[in-house]
Order: structure tokens, then sequence, then C-alpha cells
């Protein structure tokens, strides 16, 4: 078995050169190359292809920080004066080793002080120096990446979010083709090197013979891929296996479903299968923008692509890359784009999204190439199915006819799934979990019904302990004896600065600073389907009832939805009963979704039902009510700017930046 890591969501300025050179050579025809040289052979110096953390990335760890790049190819040993880490004068730019992996392509900055690195600071990392091992050629320029570290240090644990199969509870999960690969989408971008053949397994009892496969991690989606080497045996239940070892960046072990999320453990799911699907095609169902049709250039922009495949499948994150997805300008293949970063939709596995690391130039036509055939874009089928032929169109730039929405900038409120004002936060039952960190600016008693790790009670009871899969930032005096780094100085700091960042991202979605907002015909917004944009609720308040609420984000995986209401929002109903949910498609992702409540929120009084998207709520979230137990799932925030948040058997899951 073996572990192969691929990389797809950085600058990939080698590609450009790799098109350049390409046709270069296939338009000389006396078959000497004037740039290249007589053999036409000339080397390419090696380029940066990947980089942790990602360019311009924010709530960087401060303690365990992976600082890496990877080459083109295999270079020689960097050294210390190869790869620095800076700061600017106001701070003392951190000292470290140098290694590289065994195939010369992976080099890893160590921090070697004892001090972590500076909290709310931008750091550039810079390679000075990069060697072929094969033709000595040097990079041709410094390359420099630049992050911001967080406030404190990353404790919350990384989880599973979605799996192929698909985990059931209780399982096995039935219907499994028998020759599909097995796949799982984290929470957060993991250390690629904790996922290996031992740390991901496929199992089953024995008559059945053990597969082997091939284990891949995929960063720019997170994923992890177990290929197997040979179809799966039909009728058989199998056990995957993910393990506790697994870590984050920061080195946060797995929380997985084999234990409480305040301590790791593994994440295991089983499913069975049934007769290998047959080959059939796979096809390109949309594109955005539209062939020949036009996009403003905004900082969002992407270029998104949703696939039609077979039902219960994904596509295969390690074939969404620069090799598939090509981008070029005015049709000249020496015009590449370059890619930020080349992503799969982490919901249906059937998006693919570009995000371009420079803004697109204006009034000028660019042409994409999704690669069909053997080496393009496949499901998880295995072999996967693939498309008979690339699928070729082009779209054209032009000037944004009004501003361009971007995501609230949540500052240091980003890490809190809930935020309780002065007023604290309280939790009944014993199904609430947090993953995210919790805060309040009043003490630490106001805070009741939680355990962040198993020495730090708050005011837990028998019938009310929820989960809390990171910190807890209050004033003093520490909760208990037993957790003196809670409830000081500093944790009321953090808490402090992060109220203020919520109300600053508040006054932010106001309609006083984003004006325009359309009226989407009623207060009402149950069963409705809505694109993305700025919502303003006519009478000043906004429910969801009577049916679900649908934000279809038309493919464009950047897509954002800001909702604003002078007095309240209420999930659920009418009355106590009757659960809604906000459904998301064709690529809305709830890290977009914000609602900017004038007063309070009520969420679910009756229980049960999905809520997206970070709401921010001058007078405070109510999520269920006392004695429900069917659990309310929150992916996206609770944020109160004055009065509490109270929550009944919640999952609150905050999203990935």
């Amino acid at each position: 078995m073996r572990t192969t890591l691929l990389n797809v969501s950085s600058p990939k300025k080698w590609l450009m050169l790799a098109i350049a050179s390409s046709f270069l050579v296939a338009c000389n025809d006396s078959g000497r190359d004037p740039i290249l040289g007589n053999d036409g052979n000339a080397a390419l110096s090696p380029t940066v292809t990947e980089v942790t953390p990602e360019n311009n990335s924010t709530n960087v760890d401060i303690t365990n920080p992976a600082i890496t790049a990877e080459f083109s190819e295999a270079v020689s040993a960097l050294t210390a004066s190869d790869f620095t880490v800076s700061c600017d004068d106001a701070c003392t730019s951190p000292t470290g080793t140098v290694t590289m992996n065994d195939a010369g392509t992976v080099a890893t900055f160590n921090v070697t002080d004892q001090a972590p690195l500076e909290a709310l600071t931008r750091y550039t990392a810079t390679i000075h120096n990069a060697t072929s091992r094969a033709s000595g050629v040097r990079i041709d320029d410094p390359y420099y990446w630049e992050f911001t570290t967080g406030r404190v240090a990353d404790t919350t644990r990384p989880r599973v979010s979605v799996t192929n199969p698909q985990t059931t509870n209780p399982g096995p999960t039935s219907g499994v083709p028998a020759n599909t690969a097995i796949s799982a989408v984290f929470s957060e971008a993991m250390l690629a090197e904790t996922i290996t053949d031992a740390s991901f397994t496929l199992s089953c009892e024995i008559p059945c013979t053990m597969p082997a496969g091939e284990v891949s991690y995929v960063e720019g989606s997170n994923s992890a891929v177990f290929t197997p080497e040979q179809n799966l045996q039909q009728g058989i239940t199998y056990t995957a296996t993910i393990t506790s070892d697994v870590t984050d960046l920061a080195g946060n072990r797995l929380a997985g479903n084999q234990g409480p999320v305040t301590s790791p453990s593994d994440y295991t799911w089983m499913f069975t299968t049934v007769a290998a699907l047959p080959t059939q095609p796979i096809s390109v169902q949309s594109t955005a923008p539209m062939d020949a049709g036009f996009i403003a250039v905004c900082s969002t922009n992407s270029i998104n692509v949703s696939f039609e495949i077979p039902s219960g499948v994904r596509l295969s994150p390690t074939t969404v890359n620069e090799m598939t997805f090509i981008v070029v300008e005015n049709n000249e293949p020496a015009n590449a784009v370059v890619a930020e970063s080349i992503r799969l939709d982490a919901d249906t596995g059937s998006i693919m999204t570009f995000i371009p690391q420079d803004l697109l130039d204006e009034n000028t036509t660019y042409r994409v190439t999704i690669k069909g055939g053997p080496d393009g874009v496949k499901d998880l089928i295995v072999p996967g199915n693939e498309m008979q032929q690339d699928y070729v169109w082009t779209f054209t730039t032009e000037a944004p006819s009004e501003s361009c929405m971007q995501p609230a900038d949540l500052g240091t409120a980003a890490p809190f799934g809930m935020l309780g004002g002065s007023a604290g936060m309280t939790n009944q039952g014993l199904l609430t979990i947090i993953n995210g960190d919790l805060g309040t600016t009043g003490v630490s008693t106001l805070v009741t019904g939680f355990v962040s790790e198993p020495a730090c009670m708050y005011t837990v009871t028998p019938l009310n302990e929820g989960q809390v899969n990171g910190k807890i930032f209050t004033a003093p005096p520490a909760p208990t004896v037993a957790c003196p780094q809670d409830g000081t100085a500093a944790t009321e700091a953090i808490a402090i600065q992060a109220r203020l960042d919520a109300e600053a991202a508040f006054i932010a979605l106001s309609p006083a600073n984003m004006p325009g907002g359309q009226n989407p015909g009623d207060a009402n917004l149950g069963s409705l389907t809505l694109t993305p944009g700025v919502y303003s609720a006519p009478g000043g308040a906004f429910r969801i009832q009577g049916g679900d609420l649908t934000l279809d984000a038309q493919g464009d995986q950047n897509a954002v939805w800001v909702f604003q209401m002078a007095t309240t929002l209420t999930v659920g109903g009418p009355g106590a009963d009757f659960p809604q949910s906000v459904i998301l498609t064709n690529g809305a992702q709830a890290k977009n979704i914000f609602w900017q409540v004038g007063s309070a929120a009520t969420i679910n009084a009756a229980g049960g039902g999905n809520m997206k998207g970070t709401i921010i709520a001058q007078d405070g979230v109510s999520i269920s009510t006392a004695g429900n137990v069917n659990i309310v799932t929150l992916d996206g925030r609770a944020l109160s700017l004055t009065a509490s948040v109270t929550v009944v058997n919640t999952v609150i899951n905050v999203p990935a930046e």
C-alpha cells in the first residue's frame, strides 16, 4: 500500500511556464527553439507549487505552525538561509531549521524559538534559493507568501465532515458498488504526513480478503482517498477507519466518532457492497460563468463547473487540479491563468472551482478547458468514469456594475461557535457539541452546562453537559481549581476583542453600510429559493416557517448571502412546533451566509432542523427549548452582542475559512 500527497490549492506558476514552453516548441518549424536553446530541451527552473499555510490565510496557529513549500521537482537540501520566515520591525522574526522530505520535493521550516509566533501578526515566508537536483538550475526569483496568525493557539480538533460511501447511523450503508474508492473530507486542512496507509484503512471479517490500496491526501479539498487495488468483494460489509493519529496543521488530533469531541478518537464507518457499477461517462452539467457569458471583475471571482455523475458517487479529488482545469487568456496557451486554488465542493462532491491568484483583466475573453479522457476528471468509481472528450467554453470579463460582495470580516470572532456578549451561555441536555470556541465578556459562572476538556467543567450537572471542541474564554475567576488557565485576565481580553470584532461585523452588514437590500417578497422565507445577494426584511423581521429556505449558489462556491432585519429572526413554527431548515445547493457554503439580527434570534424551538450561516444578533440567540431531544444543527455561529446564547441539544459546526 502506498501513500500519495496531492497538492492542488496554491500558486501554480510552473503550469504557465510548462504550457508556454510546449506551445513554443510546437510552433517552431525549424526544430530549433530560439528561447529554449539549440536542442529545445533546456531545463526550466524549479518552482513552488504548494505552500502551507496558504497565501493570505488567517488565524494560523501560533504554537505549532506547519510552514512548508513543495516544489515542481526534487531540489537540493535547503538551509536556514534558503528558507526564512520574517515579520515587520514591530516583532521579532522567528529562528528555525529547515528539513526536507526524502524525495526532495517538500521543505519544512521548523520554528525553534521557545516562544510561539506573535498573535495577530502578518508573517512572510520566503524561498530565497532552490536548485534542481537533476539539472542544477536555480529558482528564477525569490518566492514568498504571507499569512496572519490568530489571537490564541488553535485547540479545536479536526473532524470528518463527509464520507464516500456516506456514513449512516446506524450502519452499515447499503448498496455501495464494489468498484468504488473510499474518501473522507475533513473540517479543515490536515497535516498530510499523518494521513498514511496506517492511519486510513479498510477492513472486513474473515473469510473476506483484506483489501490493499493506495492512500492519497488532496490538500486543496481537505480530502483523503483510499483507492483499492482491485474491486471489493460483492455482498461484504467493510469498515473504513481513520485513526486518531491524523492531525490538523496545529497538531490537534482527530475528534472522531468513537468518543467525546474533547478527546481524540478514531472515525469509523461501515458499508455493504453490491455488484460493481458499469462504466458510464460523466459530463459537465453547467458552468458559471456560462459559455459566451460575462463576469464582473471582483476579488471574489471564481470559475465553476458542475458535473453530472452517477447518483451517490462523488468526483475524485485526486483529479481536481491544475492539469484538468485550465484557464487561458485570449485563447493563447502561453497566457495561462495561475490558480490560487482549485477545489472540489465538499457537500456535493460534484462542483469544481477555480479561484484565480490575481484579478482577471477587464474586457478580456478567457477560454476554459476541463480535461476529459484518461488524464482528465474522473469520479470515485475504480477505474474512474471519465468524460469522453475535453469540455471547452469561453467567457468575457467586464467592470463591476455595483460593489463586489465579500464575506463579512469576523476578525478574532471567526473561531467562536458561541459568543454570549456580557451575559454568558447556557446549555441544557447531554447531546450538545460545539465544534469551535465559546466566549463571554462576563465571569465564568455565566457559562453553564459545558465542558471544554475533562478538567474544565462549567456548572455541569448529570442532565446538562455539552462538549466544547475548543476553548472557553471568560472574565475571572476560573471555573474550577482544576482549570486555572481559564477565567483569567488573558481570556477576558480575548473575549472582549472577539465581541468587538463581532460588533464591527454587525455594523458592516447593516443597511447603513450595505444598502440596497432586496425585498424577497415576503417576511416569511419558508419555501423560497434565493440566489446570492443582500436581502432586507420587509417590516423588520424575517422568519422561516411552513417550508425550508433554499439558497442556490448557481455553481459559485464564493457566493455570499446577507440577511438584514431590524428586529427578529424566527426559524421554525408557527408556534413552538415544526422545525425548518436552510438547504444549500449548487455550491452554496455556510461560511458565506450572514444573518444580521437587530434584536433576538430563535432557532427551531421544537428541536430538529438544520440552520446555516453566522447569526450576529444584538439581543441574544436561542436554539431549541428545554426538554427537546431532537438535535438542532447549526453550520455557522451564534454570536450575541449583549444578551446570552442558550442551546438545548444543539450541534454547532464553525465553518472552515
